[in-house]
């Protein structure tokens, strides 16, 4: 099992089919703040636009929210979730680390809604801050509990 970085950027993703929320957080402050949806599912395009990112924040690792079923069941959308984070390590090599997502959308939503955020608004931005949920729910966890899983996942 590899180290976590103690310094630096991390970078969430809220994975969909459709649109993937970024959000951008540092572990020195663990706090995080929505940055941007990519609203394509061609492959090629998310991965080039990624690639920017990547350039402009240098993150030292990357958190992928794994959608579930209430019961704890992984959801279809979760095992794509993990591809894509597994793509994402092997295409850039900066270690990446899953974590249940559930309830962050709904969460995310709720948020906006009571911040007064106008429905056509929330749905630009919806994604972005779900990410942001789900690096607060693992800038949480660093504390409480050791790293389970191998943040590499190609090793």
């Amino acid at each position: 099992m590899s180290s976590r970085p103690q310094r630096g950027s991390v970078l969430g993703f809220d994975f969909g089919e459709q649109r993937i929320g970024i959000a951008i957080g540092h572990l020195e402050l663990q706090i995080s703040h929505p940055l941007t949806v990519i609203h394509t599912p061609d492959n090629q395009q998310r991965f080039a636009q990624i690639q920017t990112l990547i350039q402009e924040w240098q993150p030292v690792l990357c958190i992928i929210g794994v959608a579930s079923h209430p019961d704890g069941q992984e959801h279809a959308t979760g095992r794509l979730a993990r591809r894509f984070g597994n793509r994402l390590h092997g295409r850039f090599g900066i270690p990446i680390e899953f974590i249940d997502e559930r309830l962050t959308s709904v969460a995310a939503e709720s948020s906006l809604r009571e911040s007064g955020v106008s429905a056509q608004r929330r749905g630009a931005v919806l994604d972005a801050v779900a990410a942001a949920a789900i690096l607060e729910t693992w800038f949480e966890t660093l504390s409480r509990t050791p790293v389970t899983e191998a943040t590499n996942p190609t090793a």
